[in-house]
């Protein structure tokens, strides 16, 4: 039942139904009044297929959700896939399984299967699935008609080219093909539905420092940029106008990593990382104008540009500042998620990680610690993690008191195996 409502309510948005700050007449000498028994002040973001930005792999899910600028792995995909011209392996191969609101369904879940290979030292392609199921859901076209039983999903199927240009700097560039399927064509409020379909591309950035400190102890340094999912808009309903059309979650990313060798067999590595969704932020509206912020059904191109200025300052408490430029920027501000995360290896066998999330309250409220830890053996290696949420606005996750797993396999090292900084 719950993953039915769910499903409506994103065919609700999705079949034009803009959700904005605010839709009924404004008071707007006092603009934070309740409206309809809702308290304004809080302005998410929402965006179609937000599975895409979902830590997929069980490292980085350990660590804060933190991988754009993290020493390079089998899950660099996802995160930042120019780190992987830095890889010491010819290639590499890795499945994650993540179960979804495992506490409410059994039968949701979130797969991530990827896999790198080096044409030479300095050239690498990579592509990887990430799957979203939504497990199986039961429809009645009426109330007295046959339940059918159908499965939702979505999924992303992505292909990347990397070259190391320097010996300390990458680039890489992702082509993304995006499906999502949520009503299998169901007709819903006498509105036709269809999957739906976009493209999209990433272009990520990636350099790394080794140095050497005056105990002569080794430590390395990481900076990471990435731009994810640049690309078309997406709609789920027939012969949809550009304005009741949703954006893709596209990301900018960036961080910075430190790693030191501490002796033979120990190394610890501290990473920040921060992210802004380069989308629209809802506008306030009075009778069909706006009244603060701006106008958010633009283009895509134009949506990434306008998302660094266009807040309409709700989120801050004292009414009399609402609107004005001090409270735009503050709420842009909050638009910025960040992260901390630590990995200590031991004889680059096992390691241990903690990390941090961290989000406005007004822009989600998702704020949580993660646990992790990994294992290496030979070509074989396996992760795990778990979250645990910390917000005191809400105590809600998708992936709360969940055990996430990864296996990748890599082959044909070369050289000596690098440390894991």
């Amino acid at each position: 039942m719950l993953r039915i409502i769910v499903i409506l309510l994103l065919i609700a948005d999705f079949s034009g139904s803009r959700l904005y700050a605010q839709k009924d007449p404004v008071n707007v000498d006092d603009p934070m009044s309740t409206m309809n028994g809702i308290i304004t002040g809080n302005n998410v973001i929402t965006t179609a297929v937000p599975f895409l930005i979902v830590s997929p792999d069980s490292r980085s899910g350990g660590m804060g959700d933190i991988g754009v600028s993290t020493s390079p792995d089998a899950y660099s995909q996802h995160w930042n896939a120019a780190k992987y011209p830095f890889l010491d392996k010819k290639a590499t191969v890795s499945l994650t399984y993540s179960p979804w609101l495992l506490n409410l369904v059994p039968d949701m879940s979130l797969a991530y299967l990827t896999g790198a290979y080096k044409i030479t030292d300095v050239d690498v392609v990579s592509a990887s699935l990430l799957y979203f199921s939504m497990g199986e859901v039961n429809f009645r076209s009426s109330a007295d008609a046959t339940e059918v039983p159908y499965y939702p999903n979505e999924f992303a199927i992505d292909a990347a080219y990397s070259r190391k240009l320097t010996d300390a700097f990458s680039l890489a560039v992702t082509g993304r093909f995006v499906y999502s399927n949520l009503t299998l064509g169901q007709t819903v409020g006498g509105i036709e539905t269809k999957a739906a379909l976009a493209g999209a591309v990433d272009v990520g950035l990636f350099y790394t420092k080794d140095i050497t400190l005056k105990n002569n102890m080794n430590s390395r340094v990481n900076f990471g940029f990435a731009l994810t999912n640049i690309g078309s808009k997406m709609s789920y309903t027939q012969n949809a106008s550009s304005e009741e059309k949703d954006f893709l979650p596209a990301v900018l990313r960036a961080g910075v990593t430190y790693g030191v060798e501490l002796d033979d067999y120990n190394s610890l590595s501290l990473s920040f990382e921060f992210n802004k969704l380069l989308v629209p932020t809802p506008s306030v509206d009075t009778n069909g104008e706006i009244v603060y912020g701006m106008n958010p059904n633009v283009s895509s191109i134009m949506g990434i540009i306008q998302s660094f200025y266009d807040a309409p300052g709700i989120t801050v408490k004292d009414s009399k500042k609402w609107g004005t430029s001090g409270a735009k920027f503050i709420e842009e501000m909050q638009e910025f998620q960040w992260s901390l995360g630590a990995e200590y290896w031991y004889n680059k066998l096992l390691a241990i990680r903690a990390g941090y999330f961290h989000e406005s309250k007004h822009k989600g409220a998702r704020q949580y610690l993660t646990l992790g830890a990994g294992l290496r053996y030979n070509i074989f290696g396996i992760d795990f993690s778990y979250l645990i949420p910390v917000s005191s606005v809400t105590n809600s996750n998708p992936l709360k008191n969940t055990l996430r797993v990864s296996i990748l396999f890599n082959f044909n090292a070369q050289g000596s195996n690098r440390n894991p900084l």
